[in-house]
């Protein structure tokens, strides 16, 4: 009885992949819902290439477990109700009626069925989806389909990847000749998912032609895969050199311009943080409606926050230990406990969750194993902008030509009428302020505790130092220097010898250079 039951299946099969377009019959959809998984598979796939709106919710009915049977009838349920599959009449459902069982090998061929379906839909949004869906499906049964819809396919970018998709179910035919033209058109995708592909074909490959092919194919996906994973690394050393260039832009400012080792400084990275998360929640509760734009607000509460705690750092400590760089280390490393103890206090010790907006997630797709992150592409752009703000302010308006005469001569600025206590502050308060703005966005690509600023506030005075003091071009260079070769040598040896490695790099070099890359042009005027 079991091999007529087969038979009668494979006879359905033949009939579907051959006729013209047709109706749904009892027995086609009798056969996708009783029976043996992989006779259920080859009913679904018969009637793929031809199915009509009723085989389609019939299909999306087994796949959602709503379909129960008798030895008689099939019965599609909603709300309560049984319905005839065929003719959608309604219909007594019995009791002793059985629920559908699908095992996970017959949920997956349904997936593909339904994404197969999605391919003819006017929606290119849901072909899209539907070819990604299908990009790692090997099973020749689909591949009527598929050349169905690559043929009707207009928009380019489906109808290529659909070529792709298509290419690969060629790699099960039995004319040699498909086989080689798939493994051709395949070894230009340098994809992952067609690697797999082709090693798998080349385990059951017999031709030796074929199998040299195959070699050859895989040889040249290697080589685009190593080079998007070199990309990759490049792009995440920038992005690690852009977060050190805002950690170090605020601390060119406190040591560089003003000869003050702020140990707090990445504390005050950390109130930049925080201050985001607090404007975040505030969004979530009192604006849901405009959540995906907090993070506009939270930059310049995030500025003003951490340069207001800078300006009263300045004014109750900093200022009695101007000249006294070592009773400043102390003093600044002392407050900096403080205020990671005031965070863990307010906040409580574990980190705290802050979302990116929607606009900020996922990235762009530039080659198979490369996706550049929206959030990370942000923080670079974000970095130069606060770069280029800063360098302006300092060239051309009143305060950075107040900040640059104190810092080359103190008493002569005082003496032509410069408040110089109040340009300290002022000074230090905007270095405290871009602290702010590297916590903010920080916040969006890492963990946010009170610990975040230690991370940081060490690799943030070497690329100062190396970059030489008070020179912001320096700055640049050396953070994003230091960000890609930090990236490089943690693929190479692992991220603790990394970091062993440059800071020797970087002790060997202010040997050699102690002044750093830029050197401060010029005589001191109090030399």
């Amino acid at each position: 009885m079991h091999m007529l039951w087969r038979c009668f299946v494979v006879l359905m099969c033949a009939l579907g992949c051959c006729g013209a377009a047709q109706a749904l019959t009892p027995a086609q959809a009798r056969a996708m819902v009783v029976g043996e998984p992989e006779d259920r598979i080859a009913a679904l796939n018969a009637v793929l290439a031809n199915a009509d709106d009723k085989t389609v919710a019939l299909i999306q009915a087994i796949s959602d477990d709503s379909v129960k049977y008798t030895d008689k009838a099939v019965f599609v349920m909603k709300d309560g109700k049984g319905y005839d599959p065929v003719t959608g009449a309604e219909l007594p459902v019995p009791d002793d009626a059985e629920d559908i069982i699908n095992p996970n090998l017959m949920r997956s061929e349904l997936e593909q069925a339904l994404a197969a379906i999605k391919l003819f839909s006017p929606d290119v949004a849901l072909r899209t989806a539907a070819v990604k869906t299908l990009q790692d499906v090997a099973d020749p049964a689909k591949l009527p389909m598929v050349e169905k819809a690559y043929e009707a396919e207009t928009v380019p970018s489906i109808k290529r990847a659909l070529g792709l998709v298509r290419a690969g179910l060629l790699l099960g035919a039995s004319e040699k000749s498909k086989r080689l033209d798939a493994i051709a058109l395949l070894a230009d995708t340098g994809s992952p998912a067609v690697k797999t592909l082709l090693i798998e074909r080349l385990k059951v490959e017999t031709e030796a032609d074929v199998k040299t092919q195959i070699d050859a194919a895989l040889k040249t996906i290697d080589a685009k895969l190593a080079w998007g994973e070199r990309l990759g690394v490049v792009f995440t050393g920038m992005s690690l050199g852009s977060i050190l260039l805002l950690v170090a832009l605020g601390l060119a400012i406190t040591y560089g311009l003003m000869g003050v080792i702020n140990m707090a400084h990445g504390e005050l990275m950390m109130i930049g943080a925080y201050a985001t998360y607090v404007v975040q929640n505030l969004f979530r509760h009192y604006l849901p409606g405009a959540f995906d734009w907090y993070i506009l607000a939270a930059i310049p509460v995030s500025f003003g926050v951490s340069a207001l705690v800078g300006a009263l750092l300045e004014r109750g400590v900093i200022r009695f230990l101007y000249g006294r760089p070592l009773e400043t280390l102390l003093a600044t490393w002392g407050i900096s406990l403080m205020l990671m103890q005031l965070v863990r206090t307010i906040f409580g010790a574990q980190n705290v969750p802050v979302e990116n907006p929607a606009w900020l997630s996922g990235g762009i797709e530039v080659m198979s194993n490369l996706t550049l992150p929206f959030n990370r592409i942000a923080i670079i752009a974000f970095a130069f902008l606060v770069l280029g703000g800063v360098a302006l302010m300092i060239a051309k308006t009143r305060l950075g030509l107040f900040v640059r005469g104190v810092t080359q001569n103190r008493r002569m600025a005082s003496c032509v009428g410069v408040n110089t206590a109040r340009i300290d502050m002022y000074a230090f308060a905007l270095g405290s302020g871009i602290a702010g703005l590297a916590g903010c966005a920080l916040s969006q690509v890492g963990n946010v505790g009170p610990d975040l600023g230690q991370s940081y506030i060490v690799d943030s005075f070497m690329v100062v130092v190396l970059g030489g003091v008070g020179q912001l071009a320096g700055t640049v260079v050396a953070g994003l220097g230091l960000g890609v070769l930090n990236k490089i040598l943690e693929g190479w040896s692992g991220a603790v010898l990394a970091k062993i490695m440059v800071l020797v790099f970087i002790v060997v070099f202010i040997q050699k250079r102690p002044q750093g890359i830029f050197a401060m042009k010029g005589r001191s005027a109090e030399a």
